[in-house]
């Protein structure tokens, strides 16, 4: 099988490197903004797009495979990972989809049918409006609605298209704006209402499956730690659930992806009130962001169980297989700016050091001279940490937060290094509403860090002169031992 990559950053890289372990053959695809990435130099076959949108042109990402023989597509995350026509035009190409069959992804793209699914499938669904709210959305509606209320598209996704009304007489012009904004976001206007769960925890399981009926269920991640609606801290387990909640949660999961016959990986995602009881939500037809922390946990290569079913496998694992052990969490380094209300940062990595030691893993597609633009998604790389207890996890994600050093510009490591060191964090506690009052504090050594960096950038700029001068003073001594020799030579002194 010939792999090609629709995507990019570090989950390309992810893919890619899982792809070589299994033998596979691996297209690149990259934009004009993309030509020095590292899964491009990795690839055997390597597609230039064009421009820097050109990562959601089904027909060009269509044509680079043909062009290179490929004849399977992985989308990885984001971009046309869930863009149910994508994966149709890869199927009617002749080539293999690594994910869910397009129907799958076109019925779960539409919430309220996906609710629907849920439903039959005996799973306690959000009360809400049970379809789309009408063109004329009727002025009485305000009095109908317990609020608070959010107002969802219909073929939303990655947090957008939501918003929230707390009162009546703001419902209206919450409606215009969140049609306006999925109308942008997804070229579909179409919203519904969903009543808001207040403290609400967001817990999501991972299941694999076959295509044929055949569902396990890999534990389940809390990611409940968000900014907009944006996952900054996922992990694996969830801290403080009972094992029968654990064990309801897998087994609805579970009957959904059977009635779907799902096939490759997902992730049903549910909200969890104050009093124990869960809500579906939704389910994300993709490999997600964090799946290295169920990998961590359970010692499975997510994308490698992607790529042998994809391959003609059968699943090889059952239930019984699956043991979730110790605990892991990743953390997101976006280039953001939490000193200046989170502004995307852009600029050329000058120095880089990524952290290591036992129980750390980074995925990132980063190397010093890199330019970090505006072009795409603020994500830089994740890191990871894991051990034989929560506890341990979050030790190691301290340090290696704290050996993280990036030159260049801003980042939110400090901010993410302040969230897990506060006590809801470390106790466990914390809702998706957490960061809604949580005000970062400027870092309490910030020149020093500075000074540390640009000693650091001085440094390496040293070391490479030292050694530029080095190699050149050996060129000298080499070409006076040539002359030496030549003149020897023509002396008859041999």
């Amino acid at each position: 099988m010939k792999v090609l990559i629709a995507n990019r950053n570090e989950i390309a890289l992810r893919i890619l490197r899982t792809c070589r372990e299994l033998g596979l053959s691996t297209v690149a695809v990259v934009t004009e903004s993309d030509r020095s990435a590292v899964h491009a130099r990795l690839a055997e076959q390597v597609v230039n797009l064009g421009p820097k949108q050109a990562y959601l042109d089904i027909d060009a990402i269509i044509h680079a495979a043909r062009q290179t023989g490929a004849n399977a597509v992985h989308p990885g995350y984001g971009f046309l990972s869930e863009n149910a026509e994508f994966a149709r035009a890869v199927e009617d190409a002749g080539m293999v989809f690594i994910g869910p069959r397009s129907e799958t992804i076109a019925l779960l793209g539409n919430k309220l049918s996906s609710k629907q699914e849920a439903r039959d499938a005996g799973l306690p669904v959000l009360p809400g409006s049970d379809g789309p709210l009408p063109s004329n959305v009727p002025m009485d509606l305000a009095q109908k609605v317990t609020f608070p209320v959010l107002v969802k598209a219909t073929a939303g996704g990655g947090g957008r298209g939501i918003r929230l009304a707390t009162t009546p007489e703001e419902l209206m012009d919450v409606i215009a704006a969140a049609r306006k904004e999925a109308k942008a976001a997804f070229g579909d206007e179409t919203v519904y209402l969903e009543s808001l769960v207040q403290e609400a925890r967001h817990i999501e399981v991972q299941i694999l499956g076959d295509g044929e009926g055949k569902v396990l269920c890999l534990g389940e991640r809390e990611c409940s730690i968000q900014r907009r609606r944006q996952k900054l801290i996922e992990e694996a387990p969830a801290p403080g659930l009972s094992k029968k909640l654990r064990s309801d949660l897998c087994e609805a999961a579970v009957r959904l992806g059977s009635q779907l016959k799902y096939r490759s990986l997902g992730t049903v995602e549910f909200l969890l009130d104050a009093s124990g009881q869960f809500h579906f939500m939704e389910v994300n037809p993709r490999i997600q962001v964090e799946h290295p922390v169920t990998e961590m946990v359970t010692g499975i290569d997510l994308v490698k169980e992607q790529l042998l079913l994809a391959m003609g496998e059968p699943l090889a694992m059952s239930q019984k297989d699956i043991r979730v052990q110790g605990a892991a969490i990743e953390a997101r380094i976006l280039a953001e700016d939490s000193e200046q209300g989170f502004l995307p940062s852009t600029g050329e990595i000058t120095y880089l050091k990524e952290p290591a030691g036992p129980g750390v893993r980074v995925d990132s597609a980063l190397y010093q001279g890199l330019t970090i633009g505006m072009d795409y998604d603020s994500l830089l790389a994740k890191v990871i940490a894991s051990g034989k207890d929560r506890h341990t996890a979050i030790q190691r994600l301290e340090r290696a937060l704290d050996e993280f050093q990036l030159g260049g510009l801003a980042t939110d490591i400090d901010f993410l290094k302040q969230i897990i060191e506060s006590k809801p964090f470390q106790l466990g506690e914390v809702t998706t509403s957490y960061l809604d009052g949580f005000i970062p504090r400027p870092p309490e050594k910030k020149e020093e860090l500075q000074r540390l960096l640009a000693l650091a950038a001085a440094l390496y700029t040293h070391s490479q002169r030292a050694v530029s001068q080095a190699v050149s003073q050996d060129r000298k001594s080499a070409s006076r031992w040539m002359l030496t020799a030549w003149r020897e030579q023509m002396t008859g002194a041999w």
